[in-house]
C-alpha cells in the first residue's frame, strides 16, 4: 500500500522529528538531508510537488552555542531556538542548493491556523512557492510560542499544513518504523501494523505508554495527526526517516512503515 500511495500521490508533505535528524553526537545530520534532498530532487522531476515541516531549530542551536546545553530557562530555550532556526534552513539550503532548488522558510504558531485571514495568506504563499518550485520548509514559531498559542509538536503542524495544502499524502518520519501494538523499545515480541484503516479501534489495539516512548512527541500525537488528515481524505504515513535513501525505499516497498488510510 505505501509504494502505491507514493506513486499516486501528487502534493506530498514530508515531516522530520528532531530526532530524525540529528546525528548520534546530536547535531543536525546533513549527509541525511543531503540524501533526501537528492531523492526529493527526482520525485519533482517526475512532476510531484513537496511541502517540508522541520523540527530541529532546537537540536541545530545546541550544535552552534553547546554552552546553553543545561540552561532551562523558557527566555533560553527560545533564544536557542531563534540562533538554531537559522542554522537549520542553512542546512535544508545547502542540502537543496546542490540540485538547483530554492527553499522557504514559514514559521507559524497556533493563532495563525485560528485566524481565517492569516489562514487565507498562509495556503495562497505556499500555493505560490510550490508552483514556482521552491519548497516551503514550515516549522513552529519557537521564540514567540507560549502556550495560549503554541501548536505544541510538528506533527500536528504537519497534519494542519496537509490540511491547509490540500495535499494527497502526509508522510511523518520518526525514529521508529511504524506504529506497532505496543511500544517496540520495550516489548521484544511488539508487531508492527501495516495499514490502519480504522483509527477508532486502535485505542483498544495499542499501549502508547509515556510522552517520550515512540520517539519524539509521543505515538499519540502521530495517531492524532493521522485522525486530522483523515477527516479530510488525506492517507498518511508513518516510518523510520533515518534507514538509508528511505524515500526510494518506501516507494520500492523494501522499507516497513504504517499507511493510515483515509
Amino acid at each position: 500500500m505505501i509504494p502505491k500511495l507514493i506513486s499516486e500521490a501528487r502534493k506530498i508533505v514530508f515531516k522530520f522529528g528532531s530526532n530524525t535528524l540529528a546525528d548520534e553526537g546530536g547535531r543536525i545530520n546533513h549527509a541525511l538531508l543531503a540524501e533526501f534532498a537528492d531523492q526529493t530532487a527526482a520525485l519533482m522531476q517526475r512532476g510531484k510537488r513537496v511541502i517540508i515541516v522541520s523540527s530541529g531549530a532546537q537540536v541545530a542551536g545546541l550544535s552552534t552555542l553547546d554552552r546553553w546545553a543545561r540552561k532551562q530557562d523558557i527566555h533560553y530555550r527560545q533564544a536557542l531556538c531563534a540562533v538554531g532556526q537559522v542554522e537549520l534552513m542553512i542546512a535544508w539550503g545547502r542540502a537543496f542548493a546542490a540540485h538547483g532548488i530554492h527553499i522557504a522558510q514559514i514559521l507559524l504558531t497556533r493563532s495563525d491556523f485560528d485566524d481565517p485571514l492569516r489562514t487565507l495568506n498562509m495556503r495562497n504563499t505556499l500555493f505560490t512557492l510550490v508552483d514556482e518550485g521552491i519548497i516551503p520548509i514550515i516549522n513552529e514559531n519557537d521564540t514567540v510560542s507560549v502556550e495560549e498559542i503554541k501548536i505544541g509538536d510538528n506533527d500536528t503542524l504537519a497534519a494542519q499544513s496537509a490540511v491547509l495544502w490540500s495535499a494527497d499524502l502526509l508522510v511523518l518520519f520518526s525514529d521508529i518504523d511504524g506504529l506497532y501494538d505496543k511500544n517496540p523499545k520495550e516489548y521484544p515480541d511488539a508487531e508492527l501494523l501495516s495499514e490502519v484503516r480504522d483509527l477508532s479501534v486502535l485505542k483498544d489495539r495499542i499501549t502508547a505508554g509515556g510522552t517520550n516512548s515512540f520517539g519524539t512527541g509521543g505515538i499519540a500525537t502521530k495517531i492524532d495527526a493521522a485522525r486530522r488528515t483523515a477527516g479530510y481524505g488525506i492517507p498518511m504515513i508513518l516510518a523510520h526517516g533515518g534507514r538509508p535513501r528511505v524515500l526510494e525505499a518506501l516507494a520500492s516497498g523494501t522499507q516497513r512503515g504504517t499507511a493510515f488510510l483515509a
